[in-house]
């Protein structure tokens, strides 16, 4: 026999081998309702290597006609396929009172780091005194400064850099 038969007869042994392997026939019998009872309460609390079996086997029955299905097994394939568990599960009791609490110490801890910033900053700026704005308003005039729509503009009404209290208040 020549190799290059002997090598395509392995191939195709090993083709055939996989190929079986690959497809899962679908299961013809029904999963037993001990298995599937309070499959709710349940859930949680089975090892990872059960559950998968049990999904595996629900899969498997759920590739044939669904007619065939008993009421059990619906009701446990969509209870593991949309039921309240692992990331669609419920907040654990108390979590929106502990996000309150932490939102709530965040914001006071950024109030006294705010305030204790303020007690330590320096006084304002001179030309942050009414009087000196106002006296920046009567320089841009004298200047002709924004002649079409700003200080000196025929008609203006609004306060200028008018904008802080004044000095001796």
């Amino acid at each position: 026999m020549s190799s290059v038969l002997r090598n395509s007869l392995v191939r195709a042994s090993r083709q055939s081998a996989t190929t079986a392997l690959g497809y899962r026939a679908a299961s013809t019998h029904a999963i037993s309702n001990p298995t599937l009872a309070n499959i709710e309460k349940r859930w949680e609390g089975m090892p990872m290597q059960e559950q998968a079996e049990l999904w595996m086997a629900l899969r498997d029955r759920m590739k044939g006609s669904w007619t065939e299905l008993t009421v059990q097994e619906k009701k446990a394939a969509y209870w593991i396929a949309f039921g309240p568990h692992g990331p669609r599960s419920l907040p654990p009791p108390g979590e929106n009172k502990k996000v309150i609490l932490y939102t709530a110490i965040g914001v006071f801890a950024s109030f006294v780091i705010f305030a204790t910033m303020r007690s330590f900053a320096r006084p304002p700026p001179a030309t942050m005194t009414k009087e000196y704005q106002e006296a920046t308003n009567e320089f841009l005039k004298n200047q002709n400064s924004d002649p079409l729509t700003g200080l000196s503009s025929e008609g203006y009404s609004g306060k200028g850099h008018v904008q802080s209290p004044s000095a001796k208040a």
